[in-house]
C-alpha cells in the first residue's frame, strides 16, 4: 500500500500505545521506542527501516490485547503491506 495522507505518523500511534498498553512487553518496548521517533513506514530509523520496526513490534506485541490493539495492529499492518 502506498502511503497516503489519512495515515497516521508512527509517532502518534506510538503516543496511543503507550497509553493504552499499561505494561508493554518487555521485547515490545525497544521498537515502541524507536515508532515514537518516526513519522512514516518508508522512513529509517539508524541501521533499520521504519517497516522492519513496526514489523518486529508486531511480532512482540501479542500480550497486547483488546479493542485499540486490533484496531491499532490492523492499522500498523496496513502501513506496512508492500513496503520493504
Amino acid at each position: 500500500m502506498a502511503e497516503n495522507a489519512t495515515q497516521r505518523p508512527l509517532h502518534v500511534i506510538a503516543d496511543e500505545i503507550t497509553r493504552d498498553w499499561k505494561r508493554p512487553y518487555f521485547g515490545a518496548v525497544p521498537y515502541l521506542s524507536a515508532m515514537a521517533e518516526l513519522d512514516k513506514a518508508t522512513g529509517q530509523y539508524f541501521d533499520d527501516s521504519a517497516a522492519s520496526i513496526v514489523r518486529y513490534f508486531l511480532a512482540n506485541a501479542g500480550t497486547w490485547r483488546g479493542e485499540t490493539a486490533r484496531r491499532v495492529k490492523a492499522e500498523l499492518k496496513e502501513m506496512i503491506k508492500g513496503v520493504h
